[in-house]
């Protein structure tokens, strides 16, 4: 038998950092994403010797032990540790072993969520193994609480909620841990059209989120009013961009892109560099209305909205910084889950 499971990676189209305490603890946060064609892997295989393997290809690391109730996390695969951990805590109670496989289409540090999804896909495969009780909302919540309380790793909530549900969503954070995932109903033509104009770009770098996101929390804390009143904006271009691609106003998508990108480079220092900006302006240049880093910031991916056919000569402008283009389409569906 083999349990296998995917969640796919997603863009933050606008509102991403109003989901990290203590923004949606205070104000109540929104966040707008959209799931696509890259997708977090995991599969399981039942053993009879008593052990547990734990395999990430793409990170290259192995981990193996005798089947134990708690593992400790020591650096090495820890989502995958903590995952085990939890499930073993919260369900089994009952020694496991199996081997864990797991693979990501996108490098860590990559701005699309795919540290999150990667815990969701594996939550997904145990859940599909020891037929777990869990609906959307459970797998979602209990991806959060792995990863951030947990294990301790700074971040939000969209991730997790993102790569479960899939599509399309406009998503409300409030106090006590609640949130709302709002499917949007947007028309194929349109979404085809969405994703033939947004062009996804790989500068080349990653980063560690962390840091970006401790500095936000620490703005919040200290009430710096400026990266305050960022963060309200942030959140209101959420709401705005949602409206645009529901009417079907797709160019409008990206000029106030645009003024998202300069609202978010205001919430906290390091989310672009001189590096970034200089990509950002080139494309621009070169027919782009908007556009943005994907994620907490500083590394990872870009995406600029490029109206009619000029996401080719945006192309061509972007070569000179040695990044990948990445073709996506936008999906439907989230996390996914079956048996061999």
């Amino acid at each position: 038998m083999i349990v296998r499971s995917k969640a796919p990676l997603r863009l933050g189209l606008a509102g991403g950092g109003t989901d990290v305490s203590p923004y949606p603890d205070r104000f109540g946060g929104a966040v707008l994403n959209a799931t696509i064609s890259m997708y977090a892997y995991a599969s399981i295989i039942p053993r009879n010797d008593g052990k547990i393997v734990i395999h990430s290809v793409d990170r290259q690391e192995l981990f193996e032990s005798d089947s134990v109730g708690f593992i400790t996390p020591d650096g090495v695969l820890d989502l995958h540790k903590g995952i085990y951990n939890r499930i073993y805590r919260d369900f089994t109670r009952e020694k496991m072993a199996f081997e864990l496989t797991t693979y990501v289409d996108a490098p860590p540090g990559s701005g699309l969520g795919s540290s999150s999804t990667l815990v969701t896909a594996i939550i997904g495969a145990f859940s599909e193994w020891l037929k777990l009780p869990l609906g959307d909302y459970d797998t979602a919540n209990l991806a959060y609480e792995i990863e951030r309380l947990d294990l301790g790793f700074a971040g939000g909530k969209q991730d997790q909620y993102a790569a479960t549900f899939g599509g399309v969503n406009f998503m409300e954070f409030y106090e006590a841990n609640k949130v709302i995932v709002n499917p949007l109903r947007i028309r194929t033509e349109i979404l085809n059209e969405l994703s033939h104009n947004l062009l996804l770009y790989y500068t080349g770098s990653s980063r560690l989120s962390s840091t970006i996101i401790h500095t936000q929390q620490e703005s919040l804390k200290n009430n710096r009013m400026d990266s305050v009143e960022a963060m309200h904006k942030t959140k209101e271009m959420a709401v705005l961009i949602k409206e645009a691609i529901l009417k079907s106003e797709l160019d409008q998508v990206g000029l106030l892109l645009d003024d998202a990108w300069q609202f978010k480079k205001r919430m906290a220092e390091g989310i672009s560099n001189p590096f970034f900006d200089a990509i950002y302006d080139s494309a621009k240049k070169a027919g782009a209305l908007g556009g943005k880093i994907s994620g907490a910031g500083g590394g990872g991916y870009m995406f600029f909205y490029c109206p009619e056919n000029s996401r080719f000569g945006v192309t061509e402008a972007l070569k000179k910084f040695k990044g990948v283009v990445t073709p996506f389409q936008f999906t439907k569906t989230g996390l996914n889950t079956w048996t061999i």
